[in-house]
């Protein structure tokens, strides 16, 4: 019989929580709610469980909806941050289904805490048309879904409680497919030292050496890596279930290869699969990609490229 060639990680075990934060309480179109169930219909634990993790759904983190926008998001920040930092304690690696981007308000606050504790460095890549850098006083829109990775890094004008936050080092973070900064906001990004590899830059030099270098740093500090994962970050043609779609998005073959290269360098220890609208979608498109590249990140790619070697190796 031949060894089973199905990936293990080093880091996170082999078992992995779903945790449902629906919302769209952070956007202007509505819809994103509704994306934790999408993502389960469209089979991403069954896919997960076929690669060999042990998935449990841990269901929907509760909010009370008769809440204003801003007072879910808190509420639902704080049950957020609590589910992931319990999954990452008990061993397993959290996958955090939106839900708007606002959900990584508590989710990353949640694995930050987890890491401080742990005496281990977090970065994040963030996979994102936008840099969600936003604050209260820079604001175009005023959709707290593009404020969420400032709140992270410690921006003042929101309230957080240290017993369910901690924020990021904006040095360990890095904005990947970026195509729609305000201006304001591009400025703050610059001034806190958050690394940028906008559209521009990727049709340039590609999108495998920033991100070969930023992988690289995190390897050397032995960090935890967070991908915090838009569908807005590839192109609206692959992905038209977003309510912030931006044209001139990554392709398939960039996506794929940069889950391929997280999955080599086996340090995704959570991650967020975010805004995707399923009353956008076309036909469940948008959530079959996500699910697609989410099992890519989790080696279903090298999981068949070895069952093809293997298969070779017993006619020789």
């Amino acid at each position: 019989m031949l060894h089973d060639a199905r990936p293990r990680r080093p880091f996170a075990g082999n078992r992995i929580d779903l945790i449902g934060v629906p919302t769209d309480a952070g956007a202007s179109c509505r819809g994103a709610a509704l994306g934790p169930d999408d993502l389960r219909t469209a089979g991403l634990a069954e896919r997960l469980a076929g690669l060999g993790y042990a998935v449990a759904d841990l269901g929907d983190v509760g909010v009370d909806r008769r809440l204003v926008p801003a007072a879910e998001i808190d509420a639902l920040a704080v049950g957020a941050s609590e589910a992931g930092y319990r999954s990452l304690e008990n061993g397993a690696r959290p996958i955090f289904l939106g839900g708007d981007h606002s959900i990584s308000m508590g989710s990353v606050a949640g694995v930050a805490r987890h890491c401080r504790d742990a005496g281990r460095p977090l970065f994040v890549l963030w996979f994102d048309a936008h840099g969600d850098f936003n604050t209260w006083a820079t604001t175009e829109t005023g959709n707290i879904h593009g404020m969420s990775l400032a709140r992270l890094c410690g921006e003042p004008g929101f309230a957080n409680d240290d017993a369910w936050f901690a924020p990021v080092d904006p040095a360990n973070v890095m904005i990947l497919g970026a195509r729609a900064l305000d201006c304001e906001e591009a400025q703050l990004i610059d001034e806190r030292g958050v690394e940028v590899v906008d559209m521009d830059t990727v049709r340039v030099v590609g999108v495998a050496t920033p991100l070969r270098r930023f992988l690289d740093r995190v390897e050397a500090a032995n960090g935890h890596l967070h991908l915090s994962l838009d569908v807005d970050a590839m192109d609206p043609s692959l992905a038209p279930g977003v309510g912030t779609t931006v044209a001139g998005g990554l392709t398939l073959d960039e996506g794929r290869l940069v889950m391929d290269m997280l999955h080599r360098s086996g340090r995704v220890g959570s991650l967020d699969l975010v805004e995707l609208n399923p009353v956008l979608d076309s036909g469940g498109k948008s959530a079959d990609l996500m699910v697609d590249l989410t099992a890519r990140l989790f080696g279903e790619a090298a999981a068949a490229r070895s069952a093809t070697e293997q298969r070779a190796l017993a006619t020789v």
